[in-house]
């Protein structure tokens, strides 16, 4: 007769001591994944930096501000952020004032489904960033999305540009990508929508994937499901009517240009460098092979040494 209430007592104690230890490993994963953010931005000499901007709440990552240092603007992708800039970082900070944003819509900064957020929105946003930081003149690299916007940056603000480093930039298309044919489909591999999609976007997105522990790929798979709808409207944007004519703007580019693809691109069709390259006046391209989408993300040391010898011949002393 004890038996019965005996057993449902220790299923009642089973089922308590499975959430608790579920609860408890959802709130170790997210502790680990920030343990891991902060080493990771700690060694490559960025810190974490919050402002208001025109009303807007903007985060970015930034080093040590020194004379004499020039200025490297970073500029993400579509639903990426800082910090897949940070250990390229690593590789220049110590020679350059680093500065990583994430740009409206994006990362840590503000979400507003009332915003727009087509290119040439953001050109607008990082202006005013910028504007607020005093940075008045600098490098830029932009990965993708970024890419497209570092592109209609230097077209509208030369003044302030250096150099241009284009990595696998978005903007124009006229070579089809393993990407132009799923969106044909109706397929969006880059918006996340489960958290199994997420690994399934690292395959896509990725040739050379780094090693991600599985407490942080699970927190990153999290983030981004959380970020679906705001990724949503930033992609209709982009791909809404604009009121600029993209290549236009490329011959409008007097800073020199690096173009940088990686061979493997599943993303953008690495063919598309040399239209780059034939738009933009004093540009050059530098294909990279057996890598990807993000060659910051897969080959951070080795990007970062090209990208280097190509500012340092285009630093002007005293500009800040």
């Amino acid at each position: 007769m004890l038996k019965r209430p005996y057993s449902a007592h220790l299923i009642r104690l089973s089922a308590l001591l499975a959430a608790f230890a579920l609860c408890a490993c959802s709130g170790m994963k997210h502790s680990l994944y920030e343990m891991a953010l902060d080493r990771e931005r700690g060694k490559a000499g960025l810190a974490f930096e919050r402002f208001d901007v025109n009303g807007k709440s903007i985060a970015l990552l930034e080093s040590r501000r020194e004379p004499g240092k020039p200025n490297l603007i970073l500029v993400h992708g579509f639903g990426a952020n800082k910090d897949n800039w940070v250990r390229f970082s690593r590789h220049l900070s110590g020679d350059y004032h680093v500065v990583a944003v994430d740009l409206p819509g994006h990362g840590e900064s503000v979400k507003d489904p009332q915003l727009r957020y087509d290119l040439d929105d953001q050109v607008r946003y990082l202006n005013d960033i910028l504007e607020q930081m005093k940075i008045r003149k600098f490098h830029i690299a932009g990965n993708s999305m970024g890419g497209a916007i570092a592109s209609l940056y230097a077209a509208k603000y030369p003044e302030q540009v250096q150099s241009l480093v284009l990595m696998a930039p978005g903007g124009i298309y006229p070579y089809e990508s393993e990407l132009s044919r799923m969106l044909a489909q109706g397929k969006n591999p880059l918006i996340v929508s489960r958290p199994e999609d997420f690994s399934a976007l690292m395959d896509f997105a990725l040739e050379k994937k780094p090693f991600i522990p599985w407490p942080i790929s699970s927190v990153l798979a999290e983030k981004a499901v959380a970020n679906k709808p705001i990724n949503d409207k930033i992609f209709a944007d982009i791909r809404g009517e604009h009121s600029y004519k993209f290549e236009d703007e490329l011959k409008k580019i007097t800073a020199p240009t690096l173009i940088l693809w990686g061979r493997k691109d599943r993303v953008l069709n690495v063919d598309n460098a040399q239209v780059f390259e034939q738009l933009i006046p004093n540009s050059q391209k530098t294909i990279l092979e057996e890598i990807g989408h993000v060659p910051m993300v897969e080959a951070p040391e080795e990007t970062a040494g090209i990208c280097r010898d190509f500012m340092n011949k285009n630093s002007a002393k005293g500009d800040s």
